[in-house]
């Protein structure tokens, strides 16, 4: 089972996406901001992380540069699925580590086959 680590602190993204990707057979866990994320991703090796990058405390990018310098971070798609969608926003979030880059509002209908497209063993 693939394990996706959410990243989310607004209860109704964080709900749809997990129910989203339960019912597609991932198993979920999920951190609630960028200092749990850094944790749970060094303590649960995900297969994937998913990443708000407007977060409490640390933001999203931080919280992906964590990842990538903890042990086994460096290899884990990092997927920034976010509402900031402003010119360069694509950018910054690929150069802080992230591996794709999805805009909210997500389609529920077309949002696991895009998260699937940035896994290396869908």
């Amino acid at each position: 089972m693939i394990k996706v680590l959410v990243v989310e602190d607004n209860e109704r993204n964080r709900y749809l996406i997990s129910f989203l990707l339960k019912g597609d057979g991932f198993e979920v866990i999920e951190a609630f901001c960028g200092e749990d994320a850094v944790g749970m991703a060094i303590r649960e090796h995900p297969d994937l992380v998913l990443m708000d990058i407007q977060l409490p405390g640390i933001d999203g990018y931080e919280t992906t540069r964590r990842i990538r310098a903890s042990p086994g971070g460096q290899n884990v798609p990092i997927i920034a699925l976010t509402s900031y969608a402003m010119t360069g926003d694509r950018e910054r979030s690929l150069a802080a580590g992230c591996t794709g880059y999805v805009e909210k509002p997500i389609n529920p209908d077309t949002i696991i086959g895009e998260i699937r497209a940035f896994m290396r063993n869908p």
